[in-house]
């Protein structure tokens, strides 16, 4: 139960997802507090209805009527040409009256802030997108130095404890992912589609790779997994019972995934938290009946199976059992006998049954190939089914067998009543009350420029004082008026009175006022935001640079051997860096040698950075911004990694600006076309570009080797088969990827297929890039020789990009969207 004392003066917002019109009724009518959706570009959800700009003419003043506050998804990185139109869009968002705007790219959020600061008429305000990795105290702080951030958005994989961490050691009040799918990848860090499916998950394009089976290689044999193939599917997040630990720890908005779901998961789950969240704040528990009401409505709307996710912390085999992949619905019961057209069933005795309900039947198969039906009839344990239109072979059906219920026809009816009658409530007017005894009570409408003043002072109350819940009262009476109250800020002291005849002319007369000037009210006007040009320089005369990623000693000896002389160390062990370092310099003393951060930085990781800094490097390859925030200003060389998404100039020069980074990466979701447009848009030496690489696909806080080969829930129990055995995961092509887990044991999923941009490296030179990479990943000693000389060979002119495919075996390929980084037209 939540003490007072531990109850925030801010009441905590339910914010909930809608793909369309109806998600937003349903969201409404079941006590959201706000909503968010997309708009038809720059959104991570391409493939939800989402809305148009010329929607929002209709919806903002809807939601606004009903109190509820809006909130639009650009949380997608913005490339190079798109800077103006992004521009231009959340101009529009400003001056349509939206509450804020969720952002992923660094760049974005940084020109949105500088509008905050600069223009009175901007009022938007500006929502740090999950996509950008918040997952530390160092991250907020970052953050918090050069944008204007209204709200930011935690990564899902933390703990209550961890969100409690992020929420003491910031001022931005936080929003945190209650209930819905999880991604098993870091959001903003998986590359899995673009990587096998040619679609960018950072463009909105996600092609739900985690949710397909796969085979696992152990130690080149192939482990045999039974009806676990969905290694990497998790199921459901699942909060219903943490939210009074989640109001303690300090969080400010409870979010419910789901922009691609139905209205009728919209209305279940927005109902549902609403009943546990009003519970905390109030101090009790929500009623047992109702908690198992609502939980079961939760699962036949969506379910591929609940968890709490990360919030209690690891525990891999229960968030990933890999037994299926979509939707599971409510267990019902074991199969006791079947025959042709009925099943005898041991019941859970928690779900209902009735006719017309649709069951599918679990006998561990392949998903794809599982039967089921709708119920004809019930007597007692018995279910009879239609026999044609169920379809299902009855004779494969065993006792022993699981029956799931997935759908529920009565539930979705009772809950499309909930937001069937519910009406257009009116323009939204925010209003501001103020006065002193003695003074007049003053009301306005500063967006209209509207105020009325009461024709009597304010006295010292008797018996009926003043509040603010009397105010809004009166003034929410706007029915049939075209208005509706959407906020009343009140600046009137305590114990004064004012007679409620009197409040009502004052009322009526506001909206005469209003009435005279519709066309002004809410309306912004923002200025342009500025899109900043940087000079581009003159392309660098020098011989372009190869830098070479190792992961092992053997392979940085190959590389030094090769005549190159940037390293990075990524290590496994983190605590073999200070004699690696101390070693490779001995052989070449001229070498830089810098190390590779963690992916992930998260509450009390920053120990890491002891073993980092004791081996002594000239820098550090950084890969996030807990680690950019933590080394800022630390004397050492800071160069930014692809994890930190930098797709356009300005991001480019936020990282510069404000993380100290001499070059930045550039992100793996550009084509060439667009690495080309942002080497012509800034100085080619801010850049470096990855030209070799096993793409990391998924970066996750899962671990596949704890679940699959061990007997322990978390890194605490694990036995560490990691540091025992080479694992790959195959996927339904028969390619196999090689799954590694590094110091914090999270683990990165490598393409097995290689991929080589050598084929435009004439016009990335003649564009102004010098600085080249080739990241090894498991190649031995030799086979780390052969390809590093080969890239030397090729920037120097000396092969030819065919010859270089042949040798190495490497897809022609850099970067993967819009089908590759070879752009439509230029094979």
């Amino acid at each position: 139960m939540v003490s007072d004392s531990s109850v925030s003066a801010c009441r905590p917002e339910l914010l909930a997802p809608a793909g369309n019109w109806e998600c937003v009724r349903a969201a409404v009518a079941n006590g959201a507090d706000a909503v968010y959706f997309g708009l038809d570009k720059f959104n991570a959800r391409m493939r939800a209805d989402n809305f148009t700009r010329e929607d929002l003419r209709e919806l903002i003043p809807f939601l606004h009527g009903h109190g509820v506050r809006a909130y639009v998804t650009m949380n997608v990185l913005i490339f190079t040409s798109e800077l103006y139109e992004a521009a231009e869009y959340v101009k529009t968002l400003n001056d349509e009256g939206v509450d804020g705007v969720i952002v992923q790219d660094a760049g974005l959020a940084w020109m949105i802030s500088q509008a905050v600061q600069s223009d009175e008429a901007f009022s938007l305000e500006l929502h740090a997108s999950t996509q950008m990795t918040i997952s530390c105290p160092a991250a907020m702080r970052f953050f918090e130095r050069f944008l204007q951030l209204s709200q930011a958005v935690l990564a899902r994989e933390l703990s209550v404890r961890e969100i409690e961490a992020c929420a003491k050691g910031s001022s931005v009040p936080l929003e945190v992912f209650v209930h819905g799918a999880l991604c098993v990848s870091y959001s903003g860090q998986c590359l899995t589609s673009e990587s096998l499916g040619q679609r960018s998950a950072n463009r909105g394009e996600c092609a739900q790779a985690c949710r397909m089976p796969y085979m696992l290689e152990v130690d080149g044999r192939m482990m045999p997994l039974g009806e676990r193939r969905y290694l990497l599917s998790p199921q459901d997040l699942c909060a219903q019972e943490k939210v009074a630990d989640l109001v303690r720890a300090g969080v400010r908005s409870f979010k419910i995934e789901g922009r691609l779901k139905s209205p009728e998961y919209v209305a279940a789950v927005t109902r549902g938290y609403r009943h546990a969240l009003d519970a905390a704040m109030e101090g009790r528990e929500v009623d047992a009946r109702r908690r198992a009401e609502d939980l079961y409505a939760m699962q036949m709307v969506f379910s591929r199976g609940f968890s709490t996710g990360w919030l209690d912390g690891p525990n891999h085999p229960l968030l990933t059992h890999g037994k299926f992949g979509k939707k599971r619905g409510a267990y019902a019961g074991r199969i006791a006998d079947a025959g042709k057209g009925w099943l005898d069933v041991n019941f859970s005795g928690s779900v209902p049954v009735r006719p017309g309900d649709g069951f599918v039947i679990d006998r561990g198969e392949n998903r794809n190939e599982e039967q089921g039906g709708r119920i004809w009839k019930v007597e007692g344990k018995r279910l009879f089914f239609h026999g044609k239109a169920s379809r299902v072979d009855w004779q494969s059906v065993r006792a022993g067998n699981l029956l799931w219920k997935t759908d529920d026809p009565a539930l979705n009816q009772a809950l499309r009543r909930t937001w069937a009658g519910l009406e257009d409530a009116g323009k939204a007017v925010h209003l501001h009350v103020s006065g002193r005894e003695g003074e007049p009570l003053a009301v306005s409408c500063r967006a209209a420029g509207v105020r009325v003043e009461s024709p009597q002072p304010l006295e010292r109350a008797e018996k009926h004082a003043l509040t603010a819940d009397v105010l809004k009262a009166q003034f929410g009476r706007l029915g049939g008026t075209g208005y509706a109250l959407g906020s009343l800020a009140c600046e009137v002291p305590e114990g004064l009175m004012m007679p409620l005849s009197v409040l009502n002319r004052m009322r009526r007369e506001l909206v005469e006022k209003l009435d005279a000037q519709p066309a002004v009210c809410g309306v912004r006007r923002a200025k342009p935001l500025d899109v900043p040009v940087f000079e581009r320089g003159k392309a660098s005369e020098g011989a372009a640079e190869l830098s070479v990623l190792c992961r092992s000693v053997e392979q940085a000896e190959a590389a030094l051997e090769e005549g190159v002389r940037v390293l990075y160390l990524d290590f496994t062990d983190i605590r073999a860096y200070r004699e690696a370092v101390a070693h490779l310099r001995g052989l070449a003393a001229d070498a830089s040698i810098y190390l590779a951060t963690l992916r992930i930085m998260k509450p009390r990781e920053e120990g890491y950075m002891k073993f980092y800094e004791d081996a002594a490097p000239d820098g550090f390859l950084v890969r996030h911004v807990g680690m950019a925030e933590y080394l800022r200003g630390s004397g050492y060389r800071l160069a930014g990694d692809f994890s930190l998404n930098v797709a356009n100039p300005v991001s480019a020069h936020v990282w510069r600006e404000f993380g100290g980074m001499e070059y930045a990466t550039i992100s793996y979701d550009l084509n060439v076309e667009q690495v080309l447009d942002l080497l012509h848009a800034a100085p080619g030496d801010w850049f470096e570009l990855t030209l070799h690489q096993h793409m990391p696909m998924f970066h996750m806080e899962h671990c596949v080797f704890c679940s699959f080969l061990s007997k322990g829930k978390n890194f605490t129990d694990c036995g560490r088969p990691c540091e025992k055995h080479r694992v790959r995961v195959e996927d339904r092509c028969g390619v196999k990827h090689v799954l590694l887990a590094d110091e914090g044991c999270r683990n990165t999923l490598f393409n097995g297929q290689a991929q080589s941009g050598a084929r435009f490296v004439p016009e990335l030179l003649a564009a102004g890039l010098r600085r080249f990479r080739v990241e090894l990943l498991a190649e031995s000693r030799d086979e780390a020789r052969l390809l590093v000389r080969s890239y030397r060979e090729l920037l120097d002119g000396r092969l030819k990009p065919e010859v270089l495919f042949e040798r190495l075996h490497a897809a022609d390929r850099l970067g993967v969207t819009e089908g590759s980084l070879s752009a439509a037209g230029r094979r």
